[in-house]
């Protein structure tokens, strides 16, 4: 007796725009390594319609293919994605931001994975140990809620947040400030943040604006680990800044890969291995940017 295959289930990450995203190509791999019978998908959401575009999603129904079971959302849409969800984790509440949702039966569930995806990469590929270090946070925007949290929970010996206005890194800590546990949590604006951080997370938006060092060169550390959460062009001018002045410059692949697992696990309750897709989506920007040159 033969039996039918189930028809694949479908996600989608929604965003404005949304036509650059590498989610698809990610979960594509996770999908092939671990058996998952998935359909993934991109979105492009007007700024005024995303609620309309996320329910229209949930509810959509395709031939030959299995219901819609959860999406991922970039910016400018995160803040809106929690408030769509009837139930939330305690880190994207935390955040005050979702880049996950998840379809339930008894409604949405709303994750926010972008701090724990920092976090294992930096850990897991990076090789850094965040506990009892220091560590500067520049930016005070949706990015920055979203990685803080896990940052707090990893048990640093300071944090400090640094942004253009010192008024919302304020209000950034004053929100975190009952996870900062024994750990010293403060706000500054970008030139006073202080120096030596083992560890610099450029959360900001400088590298879109093509800045490439928000703060000064000596908030690093000898050897420090300077991670720009973009990747891609945009993040050049701030891995070179940081290899020029002795830091270990990275680029926010990694924590994109890493992010896409903990969605992946919350939407299928299966853990992919991040490696060799962060490898190959690597090798394959790196085809992209050399067709480009030609």
């Amino acid at each position: 007796m033969t039996t039918r295959a189930s028809p694949p289930e479908r996600y989608a990450v929604l965003g404005h725009p949304v036509a650059h995203s590498r989610s698809p190509f990610i979960h594509a791999a996770f999908a092939r390594q671990t058996g998952e019978a998935i359909a993934y998908g991109r979105l492009e959401c007007p700024p005024d319609g995303f609620e309309d575009r996320a329910r229209a999603f949930a509810a959509s129904h395709e031939a030959g293919m299995g219901r819609a079971r959860g999406c991922n959302v970039t910016l400018p849409f995160k803040a809106r994605a929690l408030a769509l969800a009837t139930k939330a984790s305690e880190r994207a509440a935390l955040a005050g931001a979702a880049n996950t949702l998840r379809f339930d039966d008894d409604g949405w569930f709303a994750d926010n994975t972008d701090g724990v995806g920092l976090l294992r990469d930096i850990v897991d590929h990076a090789g850094f140990a965040p506990a009892g270090a220091r560590i500067l946070l520049v930016g005070a925007g949706g990015a920055a809620a979203g990685v803080l949290g896990p940052l707090l929970g990893a048990a640093p010996r300071e944090i400090v947040v640094a942004n253009r206005t010192p008024e919302k890194a304020a209000a950034l800590v004053r929100q975190h400030r009952a996870s900062a546990g024994g750990g010293v949590l403060r706000a500054c604006g970008l030139a006073d943040c202080g120096s030596g951080f083992e560890l610099v997370v450029n959360a900001s938006a400088s590298s879109v604006n093509g800045v490439a060092a928000p703060v000064p060169a000596t908030a690093l550390a000898p050897g420090a680990l300077a991670i720009d959460l973009m990747y891609g062009p945009a993040a050049a001018p701030f891995l070179a800044w940081a290899a020029a002045h002795g830091a270990r410059g990275r680029d926010g692949l990694g924590m994109l890969v890493e992010q896409a697992a903990e969605a992946f696990w919350l939407w299928r309750g299966v853990r992919p291995q991040t490696a060799p897709v962060l490898a190959a989506l690597r090798a394959q920007m790196a085809r992209e940017a050399s067709q480009t040159a030609r």
